[in-house]
């Protein structure tokens, strides 16, 4: 009889630390014990290690083909990363509530059961990807527009750095044992467990199905493969001297990425019955961001001009 193999869930405590707060009420608010979730620090650490890459990017001139300063500076980028954590918590917070719980949970926002406080209670379902890449974007134009630098650029030299909060937050995803993939009888397949935030305990394996470790997929695609192949354009490739390129290789690499990991991953429980097990809403979602990505690609082999801008066709 065959059996398929597995590995072993980790069970590592999805809080990496606790700061020990005294229990006390602020109105409606109950204060206590407060969890720090590996969730919080792959975004926290995704923009402090994505903030420190992206200094060193546009500290090069020789990658804009400048032998002096590039078109941005490290004052543009530090600007940029504040107004970046704003746009990705509100952006994929939003997305969140947009794309999945209005459509197919609205009751737990409306209705007599529901709670408006559900969308600041970001620890509740999460946010999504695309919503804050929207927020990314935004961020993107509101610095470039404030500080009067190139906005194209600046999109470039962001998606380069973007794939190491992606990579992060999947690992983060992995540890808390959500977002995991289908069933499987592949070798590497695993059982995830439920965990109890009131006991602070993993439940038991046993009865668990045997899946796709897909956030790992998505860790080792959507972040270290996409970010070497965008650091392979930027170091090697000098691709920053075309604006738009190196944002449209991004996104295209993630969106195909996400696309083929789609097929492994589960679809969210909300969206099953809504929509044909074959296309999920993160292949949706995806469909614009390729749309977006060989736009970018297209505008950046243009011809140029004499000072670096492309001219109108």
């Amino acid at each position: 009889m065959y059996l398929p193999l597995e590995i072993p869930f980790p069970r590592i405590d999805p809080a990496a630390f606790t700061i020990p707060l005294p229990d006390m009420a602020l109105g409606p608010i109950q204060l206590g014990a407060f969890p720090v979730r590996w969730y919080a620090l792959g975004y926290i650490f995704g923009l402090l290690l994505g903030w420190w890459y992206a200094v060193r990017v546009v500290s090069k001139a020789r990658l804009w083909g400048e032998t002096e300063k590039g078109p941005l500076q490290r004052t543009d980028i530090d600007d940029f990363a504040f107004y970046a954590m704003i746009g990705i918590l509100l952006g994929g917070r939003i997305g969140y509530i947009l794309f999945y719980t209005i459509p197919y949970e609205p009751q737990k926002i409306f209705g007599p059961t529901g709670d408006i406080m559900f969308i600041f209670r970001m620890w509740e379902g999460g946010m999504a990807f695309h919503g804050g890449l929207i927020g990314a974007i935004v961020a993107v134009f509101a610095t470039a527009w404030l500080r009067k630098i190139p906005v194209i650029s600046l999109g470039d030299v962001a998606c380069a750095a973007a794939p190491i909060g992606i990579f992060l937050v999947r690992i983060a995803n992995f540890i808390n044992g959500e977002l995991y993939g289908r069933e499987t009888d592949v070798p590497w397949a695993m059982r995830f467990p439920i965990y109890d935030w009131g006991t602070r305990s993993w439940g038991p394996s046993e009865g668990r199905p045997l899946v796709h470790p897909s956030q790992l997929y998505e860790a080792f695609l959507e972040g270290i493969v996409l970010f070497a192949v965008c650091a392979f354009c930027v170091w090697k490739l000098r691709l920053l001297r075309k604006p738009g390129m190196v944002a449209g290789i991004f996104l295209i690499g993630y969106s195909l990425s996400r696309i083929f990991v789609e097929n492994f991953r589960e679809p969210d429980n909300f969206t099953q019955n809504k929509m044909p097990e074959w296309f999920t809403m993160g292949m949706a979602l995806s469909l614009p961001m390729l749309a977006g990505g060989l736009f970018l690609i297209w505008w950046a082999n243009r011809k140029p001009s004499g000072n670096g801008e492309v001219k109108p066709a």
